[in-house]
């Protein structure tokens, strides 16, 4: 299933159902299912690309469970997540994130190409800040404004909570971890992992609502709640069975992140941090920057406590990280300005041509 339905395959669906409905047809039609269109596209390019926040360690420590297991779980706490916030909401999925953001009247042609776009820079291993590159397209300057400093914030106040709580418990938890990597799992373990994971994956749909749900009505219906949620439920399935794809390299590439013991400890700290800015304000925020903040906290604290590989190596891997996320940021903005203002710099381009 994986080698059929890749992120080339929907996008390429994306683009021949957008073509149809602009032959010809009412603005009104082309305008929904461009808004269907971009439904889909966003819930899949930003699971694969935050998967390596939320499931990345659950897919990497269930490799000898069934991929439909690992599928019915996620699933199973997604739904319970979201049908909890339909109702505590009235009806809003994002949990009012998008407050400050209207839906719009009008979709284009145009509004499809950041989730395109963010899908092919998953193929490539970049993490992307998804926020800023789905969200910003439908956002007043001031709320990117909001968006960027808020994810600032959280890369640093998660990098120095990781790197304080895990320069405490390298010796006596992760040191322990390491040398017995080779030793049976308790059954303890494992239903803690598992237990992590469910409290990890709810915590993040609860931060990034804003963005799986940004191309649907404010306000859905409880049969546009059961299809959208079935449509999700749809899409983690070629997730599950694809094992994460390429940007899983980002958690496989962190220290021992394959022991179910690390990984459960990695998922609740994250968690907590997501729970935190959750109370903060209500404004969407790059959860792929806190993510990385965990990841570069823990490493710098577990090389400095335990010296297990060469300092050179661990901000090799940090910097590198870093570096992708900012590139992912810079091409997030570049598309968002591009797309805003491209009217103006079509009439810039015709003017310069008309005076050659």
């Amino acid at each position: 299933m994986s080698k059929i339905f890749t992120p080339d395959i929907l996008s390429l669906i994306a683009i021949a159902v957008a073509f149809l409905l602009s032959l010809g047809l009412d603005p009104t039609v082309f305008s929904f299912g461009i808004m269907i269109a971009g439904f889909i596209l966003s819930l899949y390019s930003c699971v694969s690309n935050d998967s390596i926040q939320t499931l990345g360690t659950f897919l990497n420590t269930t490799k000898d469970r069934p991929a439909w297991q690992i599928w019915l779980y996620v699933s199973a706490v997604m739904a319970t997540t979201f049908a909890v916030g339909w109702v505590m909401n009235d009806g809003d999925m994002a949990f009012g994130r998008l407050d400050r953001i209207p839906h719009a009247q009008i979709f284009y042609w145009w509004h499809i190409l950041p989730p395109l776009i963010l899908l092919f820079l998953t193929r490539k291993g970049i993490p992307v800040a998804t926020a800023f590159l789905i969200v910003s397209v439908f956002s007043s300057t001031t709320v990117v404004g909001l968006m960027i400093m808020k994810s600032f914030v959280g890369y640093v106040m998660a990098l120095i909570s990781s790197m304080i709580l895990y320069f405490f418990i390298a010796r006596r938890v992760e040191k322990v971890f390491l040398y017995l990597k080779n030793k049976p799992i308790s059954k303890g373990w494992i239903v803690a992992k598992w237990l992590s994971t469910a409290f990890l994956w709810s915590a993040w749909l609860l931060q990034d609502g804003a963005v799986l749900f940004i191309y649907l009505p404010r306000k859905l219906t409880l049969l546009q709640m059961i299809l959208s949620l079935s449509v999700f439920a749809l899409l983690l399935l070629l997730l599950c069975f694809k094992r994460g794809g390429e940007i899983q390299n980002i958690v496989k590439l962190k220290t021992n992140t394959q022991d179910v013991r690390s990984a459960t400890l990695i998922d609740c700290v994250y968690a907590c941090i997501l729970l935190y800015f959750q109370t903060v304000n209500n404004i969407p925020m790059s959860t792929t920057w806190v993510f990385l903040g965990v990841l570069a906290g823990r490493e710098i604290a577990l090389y400095n406590r335990l010296r297990f590989i060469t300092e050179k190596k661990v901000y090799k891997h940090l910097i590198k990280d870093l570096t992708k996320a900012i590139i992912g940021l810079v091409v997030s903005i570049a598309v968002v300005f591009v797309l805003n203002n491209h009217h103006k710099i079509i009439e810039v381009l015709m003017h310069y041509i008309s005076l050659h």
